[in-house]
């Protein structure tokens, strides 16, 4: 039984560093998404409060996706009004609920291990090469994007040379006085005391707002390269934030197209996340799979009917929240409560933090997600393991997470077909003798291996078919058998067949 209370002095340090990872996520996403920046708040609010008390995952935590973002994009044009786009949310949010229910979450244990290491280390790299420009003071494009081609038609390498050569001081000197003091307060545990993202937060603000100012103006950082919340005027202007979904759409069939696409597409996201976050764990908890989309559904429902753009479980805040310490759900939960105080009472303050700060934070985070200790345990495992991993750390690379993972699953999926193939038959060769043993189960994709083999067998040769131990052999790979008896006598092969009682196939079966 998990004991809440006494994780308190863990979760609560790592919510305030989920916390302010995810404020500049929420607010570029939306940006992303041609969506009012508010809605990326109340997603983050949504998935950190309702989908973690609901969630039966302890360190996942929940918002809004870069991954959806062209699916976000593209169907509020298409739908033509945010109100009626927020009826999809809903809609999306109640099929992701009958897929949990319908135990569609069992999908989440079959994604390939070096695929889902792949994508963590993956996800490092982007962050590293996403935050380098933010760490340089050039903060034209969003938080959160991880696709390799921008808009303005650069890319993710191009940016960091754009950034190289138009370098802001004021933001580099934050940029590295953060990482010190981020290393440092790792190292000696004095993280352990107070946060050292929160420390090195408050040590920019002070740098920005105070130091920069006696020194030269010039320095000082304002307007983009600074967190930008809303900022309500009273309680009416607040409330104003909000959006209710457009009822009247329910008729509309577009709008059950682009909420059957945010359930596949979130659920899929969600599960890949939950997967990876259940390798980060250190206590080695599995989280369920059905609950999860069933409280990612509810959560999706939430955010859908007060405005909020579709949530997923995610990664870059999953994993700040496993790097930080966090031990139970409370760590996610109490990150969403620090979003929904911010923007109701301190929006003004939270204004003042630099990008380059949080870009320093998420770099951290990056590297701690992409160590070449990773990689050199993956080298160690085979290359079954290790050409999957490296594929899917480059097709994410150089596209964006949903491609590049599914590239990844695809070619994880052929190197398992090909371990299993070489597997179902072994050839063993003594002299002239050929043994050709079946093991338990032998499917006709091993076809191609049986007729290759027996075609290269000489003539005059004594081939040795061993079934003792198979358990089901397909009809194809009978046939293939067949055929070669039908034509071995007149090349000089001899034929034997070992049998044995607990051989299923009437060919291999001993007949007492």
């Amino acid at each position: 039984m998990i004991s809440y209370k006494e994780n308190l002095r863990y979760d609560i340090p790592a919510s305030i560093v989920v916390f302010l990872v995810a404020l500049p996520l929420c607010l570029g996403i939306a940006l992303a998404s041609g969506a009012p920046l508010f809605s990326g708040l109340i997603a983050g609010i949504s998935g950190g409060i309702v989908v973690g008390f609901l969630s039966g995952s302890q360190l996942s935590v929940s918002g809004p996706a870069a991954g959806l973002t062209v699916i976000v994009l593209s169907a509020i044009e298409r739908l033509g009004a945010y109100e009626t786009f927020l009826m999809a949310v809903v809609l999306g949010g109640l099929f992701q609920f009958i897929l949990g229910s319908v135990k569609a979450g069992i999908i989440g244990h079959f994604f390939p291990s070096a695929v889902i290491k792949g994508m963590l280390s993956a996800i490092g790299l982007i962050l590293i090469l996403k935050q380098i420009p933010h760490a340089l003071g050039d903060d034209q494009d969003y938080e959160g994007d991880d696709a390799f081609w921008q808009p303005d038609g650069e890319n993710t390498f191009t940016e960091i040379v754009l950034a190289v050569q138009n370098i802001d001081p004021g933001a580099l000197i934050i940029a590295l006085t953060c990482l010190i003091v981020l290393v440092m307060m790792d190292r000696f545990k004095w993280n352990r005391i107070v946060p050292g993202p929160l420390v090195a937060v408050v040590l920019a603000v002070v740098i920005n707002e105070v130091l920069y100012g006696m020194i030269s103006s010039d320095l000082v950082l304002r307007g983009v390269h600074l967190v930008s919340l809303p900022v309500a005027e009273d309680f009416e202007d607040f409330v104003g934030f909000f959006t209710l979904p457009d009822f009247s759409q329910l008729a509309n069939p577009q709008v059950y197209v682009t909420a059957a696409t945010i359930a596949l597409i979130a659920s899929l996201e969600t599960l890949l996340s939950l997967d990876a976050v259940d390798k980060l764990d250190p206590f080695k908890r599995i989280a369920p799979t059905n609950r999860e989309l069933k409280a990612q559904g509810i959560g999706n429902m939430v955010s859908g009917l007060v405005g909020g753009l579709p949530i997923t479980a995610v990664i870059v805040r999953s994993t700040a929240n496993v790097s930080s310490g966090g031990r139970t759900k409370v760590s996610a939960i109490v990150h969403g409560f620090l979003l929904l105080f911010a923007v109701a009472f301190i929006p003004t303050i939270i204004n003042l933090i630099p990008l380059a700060a949080l870009a320093a934070i998420l770099l951290q985070v990056g590297w701690k997600l992409t160590k070449p200790a990773l990689y050199k345990q993956l080298y160690a495992q085979g290359w079954d393991q290790f050409a999957p991993f490296v594929i899917t750390i480059l097709a994410i690379l150089f596209t964006d997470l949903l491609k590049g993972i599914t590239i990844g699953i695809i070619v994880g999926i052929a190197f398992v077909i090909k371990a299993n193939l070489h597997q179902a038959i072994t050839v063993k060769v003594e002299g002239n003798k050929y043994i050709i043993k079946l093991q338990k189960d032998v499917s006709f994709l091993n076809k191609a291996f049986l007729r290759r083999t027996l075609k290269s067998i000489p003539d005059n040769s004594i081939v040795v078919f061993d079934g003792s131990k198979a358990v089901w052999v397909d009809h194809d790979i009978i046939e293939t058998i067949e055929d070669f008896k039908a034509t071995a006598e007149s090349e000089g092969i001899a034929i034997e067949i070992v049998k044995s009682e607990e051989a299923k196939t009437p060919i291999f079966t001993e007949v007492e």
